[in-house]
């Protein structure tokens, strides 16, 4: 990422969070975090703060195209430019098929796929109209996930609306390739986080793993990483699986 002014949504805790981490580490040159959780967002800066780097916040509820393209605007002003942007901003409901209300269909879409959206033209307005580093003007990274691909009971909603951020993902990649943006996605399989050791889910991923193990927070942001970084120059419109073997495709 060195070089790379970065911008995480739901950076505040959990993958987006470790990003940010990361995204220090490997030298970026600014930092920016919108979440909905505003002391989240403020902390998730706090790599950045004692890197001495340029870094801003934005608390917001990106399910409405005005609030969200008004926190990115604000964050984009305090560093100048956005070189990527990383949607990792998402809920993960979980429900038997008839039990599916309108209200949980429409609170799915409207975080995961909606206000995914929201985020990438706030962040494509202001990658067209900023100078591009080595051809490229911008990098944008969707989070989808292994269940855009597999069936998964008791999450319907959730697994469509990842497949519907693959799909999006593919067509805003075509549309905005000759501007010098590059958009790809992320799809990772489950993760040995902490709430999955305490759950005892951690078990059931390395029984579904042909490595025997659920993968680590940080094997699924290192992808992350490698899509919205500098060394990624050609590759848009892809979507990669990050699952241990778990699924191909």
């Amino acid at each position: 990422m060195k070089g790379l002014s970065v911008v995480i949504i739901g950076g505040g805790a959990g993958l987006g969070a470790l990003l940010a981490q990361m995204a220090v580490a490997e030298g970026a040159s600014a930092l920016g975090i919108i979440d909905v959780n505003a002391a989240a967002a403020e902390a998730a800066l706090a790599p950045a703060r004692d890197a001495g780097l340029p870094h801003a916040f934005a608390a917001c509820d990106i399910r409405t195209a005005e609030a969200a393209h008004a926190a990115f605007a604000q964050v984009a002003a305090a560093l100048g430019r956005v070189d990527t942007l990383i949607n990792s901003a998402a809920i993960y409901p979980r429900k038997p098929i008839l039990e599916i209300s309108d209200a949980d269909w429409d609170a799915s879409n409207a975080i995961n796929v909606k206000g995914t959206y929201h985020m990438m033209v706030a962040a494509i307005r202001q990658m067209r109209g900023q100078d591009p580093i080595n051809h490229i003007r911008g990098r944008i990274v969707n989070i989808t996930s292994v269940d855009a691909f597999k069936a998964h009971p008791q999450n319907a909603h959730y697994a469509a609306t990842k497949a519907a951020v693959v799909s999006l993902t593919k067509s805003m990649a075509q549309e905005v390739a000759p501007d010098g943006i590059l958009v790809n996605s992320v799809a990772p399989a489950g993760m040995a986080t902490e709430k999955a050791r305490e759950s005892g889910f951690l078990n059931e991923l390395a029984k579904a793993s042909p490595l025997g193990r659920g993968g680590e927070p940080r094997e699924m942001a290192e992808w992350v990483l490698m899509a919205g970084g500098p060394r990624n120059t050609y590759m848009t419109g892809e979507n990669i699986i990050v699952s241990g073997g778990y699924i191909y495709a």
